[in-house]
């Protein structure tokens, strides 16, 4: 399944950054491409809390509903897709050194196969590095206060 790793370091306590990572409405204001992001159960957080979400890369929207199969308050958030695009995203939160948290991000995908498959890979794989420098720097941004680059 192709992926992205990413780790974030930042000054924001660890609660918060959690917080704010698992309400679902902050979810497009720091995750690129994400257009919506609402949840469909009456339970909005937390273990299996699920959610309609659509991620618009390029001219191609992608649509899936995913729930959360892992989740440790302050310390993991894992979503998997139950519907639509095959999608499972964790974000594991730590202390780090001098105070600073620290958030190791995985976003793992399967495409379709085929030229289907083909056609989206070759949408999706030239946008991840600009997806993840910019999920990066809005979440930074979004926990300790300061301006998105």
């Amino acid at each position: 399944m192709p992926g992205v790793r990413q780790t974030v370091t930042t000054e924001a306590l660890r609660h918060a950054v959690f917080a704010y990572v698992e309400d679902y409405r902050s979810v497009p204001d720091w995750m690129f491409g994400v257009t919506h992001f609402r949840p469909v159960t009456d339970h909005v957080s937390g273990l299996g809390a699920t959610y309609d979400a659509c991620m618009k890369i390029g001219p191609k929207s992608l649509k899936s509903t995913l729930r959360v199969t892992e989740w440790v308050e302050n310390e993991i958030v894992v979503l998997r897709s139950i519907a639509g695009f095959d999608v499972e995203t964790g974000w594991r939160f730590t202390d780090g050194e001098g105070g600073l948290t620290v958030v190791d991000v995985n976003f793992d995908y399967r495409l379709p196969g085929g030229l289907a498959g083909r056609a989206l890979g070759s949408l999706i794989e030239p946008v991840v590095g600009q997806a993840v420098k910019h999920t990066e720097s809005a979440l930074r941004a979004a926990v300790e206060g300061a301006p998105a680059s």
